[in-house]
């Protein structure tokens, strides 16, 4: 979810999607511990396809930090070329920053979400209503609490770049090793959570507008006869549909949690640019503009299908692979 990473399955089974979903076998559950490591290789497998966006949307978020509009220099300009922009300035390799970061963040936030989402099923509690979106919320905001280090020092990664072609503060961080302990060093275990007020609502929303959304605007795609019910197509129409609300929903709370990872920080962990997630909000709104808080919502946009449909896709097919 950030971003925009998919929630834990809605209340539709995920064996619908499968295809072709007539020949599908019977659903059977499996456990919460299992659920944890398929959420976890899911949102993995996804993340190494969907990063370049990533990247893409760091810079644009980072650009023209607490600076009115038009006043500063506009490396990046639009997804496609930001992402030329980072291509030239970085190399292909460029697009892949901060991978091995997104990648333990996926597994450590997705595995987490799908263990408490799936724990809530067995509860029975998304049989209530409204039990699935607060469900996923809260299942959302756990796994962000628990991958938030990760998360930090993938957004560092990603914002690095040539001087000429930097946004943002700059950490020269060596490796992801180098980051962790550097962080470590020099602000001990919370400084590793520095920056989690911004990604537990951020985690939260995605996930609760996502499954509120998701479900609907499948069935929508599926009404006109665009595609066939339960397609892979269907599917992914649904995503690009829902992505629509998600994204304007949830970019504010992007843009808020890249600022408040990667602002610089005094000797003792206190942000030099944002005193917290309020300030954060307030800060974008009267120096940017309320345009300010949706910076890189084409590449969240453009990122949320594709990263819900992989995630739902592999999500399943690992589920079908432990089910027989």
């Amino acid at each position: 979810m950030a971003a925009g990473t998919l929630p834990p399955c809605p209340s539709d089974s995920p064996q619908e999607f499968q295809y072709p979903p007539q020949n599908s076998p019977p659903a059977r559950g499996v456990p919460p511990a299992t659920d944890l490591v398929l959420g976890a290789t899911a949102g993995c497998l996804a993340c190494f396809l969907t990063n370049p966006l990533e990247v893409v949307k760091t810079r644009l978020q980072l650009q023209g930090e607490l600076q009115p509009p038009g006043t500063y220099p506009r490396p990046y300009r639009g997804v496609l070329r930001a992402a030329v922009a980072v291509c030239r300035a970085d190399g292909l390799r460029g697009l892949q920053k901060g991978l091995a970061a997104g990648l333990l963040y996926q597994g450590l936030m997705n595995g987490v979400r799908f263990y408490c989402y799936s724990h809530a099923e067995d509860a029975g509690w998304t049989g209530y209503p409204g039990g699935t979106v607060a469900a996923g919320a809260v299942a959302g905001a756990v796994g962000a609490i628990v991958g938030s280090p990760a998360y930090l020092v993938k957004t560092h990664l990603q914002a690095q770049t040539l001087s000429t072609m930097a946004v943002g503060h700059q950490h020269n961080h060596e490796s992801i090793s180098g980051a962790f302990k550097s962080i470590y060093q020099q602000h001990g275990v919370v400084g590793l959570w520095r920056g989690v007020t911004g990604a537990v609502p951020r985690v939260a929303v995605g996930s609760a507008v996502q499954l509120a959304t998701f479900a609907s605007a499948k069935d929508w795609v599926c009404e006109r006869q665009w595609f066939r019910k339960g397609s892979w197509a269907a599917v992914l129409a649904g995503g690009m549909v829902s992505g629509v609300a998600v994204a304007v929903t949830m970019t504010p709370f992007d843009v808020i949690s890249t600022r408040l990872y990667n602002q610089p920080v005094d000797a003792d962990g206190t942000g030099k640019l944002y005193r917290g997630f309020l300030d954060c909000i307030l800060q974008i709104s009267s120096k940017e503009g309320l345009l300010g808080l949706y910076k890189g919502i084409g590449a969240v946009y453009l990122r949320l299908g594709p990263h819900t449909v992989l995630s739902l896709f592999f999500w399943d097919k690992l589920r079908n692979m432990v089910q027989h």
